[in-house]
Order: structure tokens, then C-alpha cells, then sequence
């Protein structure tokens, strides 16, 4: 029998996934619980559709000219949650030229899914923040997966686009974003850091899962903020976007 996984929904156009244009796979299944989430309909691990590796396979390579200085970039939910069927997924598309990313928050233990790892050409890793206690209120864990994870790329030299969603009044610290910086600015496999601006464009789809939304009346950080968070990670020498 195939293996299936259970893929919440495909985009076939995006330019925010990863470098050039990419087709976007989302996985359904998520351990963890951010605050922040724009796709909580993707956390439950029963939803969305089963699909075998022939069928994306399939989906996907019609779009096959457009994605040539692109790829495909397989997101979530946590992709890594499915580790063994993302690790054929992998094979499969690498099989036909395609580049292919991990969009992961770290959550599983590097012992299920080093293979999946080991197969993807880049990771956009995001750490939610460095303080365990802090991490545990955003996510409802203490963020150590994701340091182990984000150390494993290091010593075998796997691309990482470091992703961290700056939130008023969590993140938004300049103690704490310094603090941050400090700490990645060794790892030279972080090829760029992506500062994302918390905004509330997801928040209707925690009234449709009935969720109770703690950030609905949370501002967007300003510009201003913004770009002061970003000099503080290039004045760290990392490039910052």
C-alpha cells in the first residue's frame, strides 16, 4: 500500500516561502499551540486529506517551469510531524530537479525526523523565542527542539532561514531581541533572519474553530519598530530581511 499524508491544502503561487517562486504544500497536524497562529485549522493531526507521494508528485509538476529558480516548500502545520512521508516526498521531487524546504518551528525530536531533514536542500526554521518561559505562554513548549534542531543544521551545514514573528508586548523587547541576535550570530548556516510583523489577518479563523484568540486586540508593530528590530540582527552581522 502507498504512503499518504494528510496535506491540509496546496498554493500553487508563493513568493514568501522560500527563495524564488514556490509551490507551497501544507501539512495538516501541529503539536504545537501559538498564540499567534494564522492557521490554527491545521492543528488537528485527523483533518484535512489523505494523499500518497504519486499524487503530489503529480499536483505539482505541472507548475514545473514556474518553480525553476523556485522549488517547493513543504509547511504546516508542521511537516515534520509526518517525517517519513515528507522524507519520500523529498526523494520523489528531487527526482524531477526540484529544490525543495522545510517550514518547521523545530517541534519534533531530531531523532524522528533526521532522515526528512537530512533529505530537504534548506530549513526555514522558526524560533519563537529564546526564554523557555516566554516560549512556553507563545507555543506551549520550551523551544529546546528547535535549539537542537537549529545546532544539527549548523554541524552538517543545512541552509537555515531563520524566521521569529515579533509580537507587542512578547517578543517586542529590545533586551530579548539583542539577547537573540547574540545567540545566532555563530551559526553560520542561517543564511538570512526574517523578522515577521505579528498582524491579525488569521484571527477570523479562530472564531471559525470556536478557538479563544488571546491577541485580538494586539497592535502590529510600526515601522519604525520594525526597522529597529531588524539593525539590532545586522548590527550582529546577519542578514537580515
Amino acid at each position: 500500500m502507498a504512503t499518504t499524508g494528510r496535506i491540509h491544502s496546496l498554493e500553487s503561487f508563493g513568493a514568501v516561502d522560500g527563495p524564488g517562486i514556490r509551490y507551497v504544500v501544507f501539512f495538516q497536524g501541529c503539536p504545537l499551540r501559538c498564540i499567534y497562529c494564522h492557521n490554527p485549522d491545521t492543528w488537528p493531526a485527523r483533518g484535512g486529506r489523505e494523499m500518497t507521494v504519486e499524487e503530489l508528485v503529480e499536483t505539482i509538476l505541472p507548475y514545473k517551469l514556474f518553480l525553476r529558480r523556485g522549488g517547493v516548500t513543504l509547511t504546516g502545520g508542521e511537516p515534520l510531524a509526518q517525517s517519513g512521508f515528507v522524507h519520500e516526498l523529498i526523494d520523489a521531487l528531487h527526482t524531477h530537479g526540484l529544490h525543495v524546504a522545510i517550514d518547521t518551528a523545530g517541534s519534533i525530536p531530531l531523532d524522528q525526523c533526521r532522515p526528512a531533514v537530512d533529505a530537504a536542500d534548506m530549513l526555514l526554521l522558526d524560533i519563537k523565542a529564546l526564554d523557555a518561559g516566554l516560549c512556553r505562554i507563545i507555543c506551549g513548549s520550551d523551544g529546546s527542539r528547535a535549539k537542537a534542531l537549529l545546532e544539527y543544521c549548523q554541524g552538517v551545514r543545512k541552509p537555515v532561514w531563520l524566521r521569529h514573528v515579533v509580537v507587542p508586548d512578547y517578543t517586542l523587547d529590545e533586551k530579548r531581541l539583542r539577547e537573540l541576535a547574540a545567540y545566532l550570530k555563530p551559526f553560520t548556516c542561517i543564511e538570512r533572519v526574517e523578522l515577521l510583523p505579528f498582524h491579525q489577518m488569521g484571527s477570523y479563523k479562530w472564531a471559525a474553530e470556536k478557538l479563544p484568540y488571546a491577541l485580538q486586540d494586539k497592535r502590529t508593530p510600526t515601522q519604525e519598530e520594525m526597522e529597529n528590530a531588524r539593525k539590532i540582527f545586522s548590527d550582529a552581522g546577519l542578514k537580515v530581511q
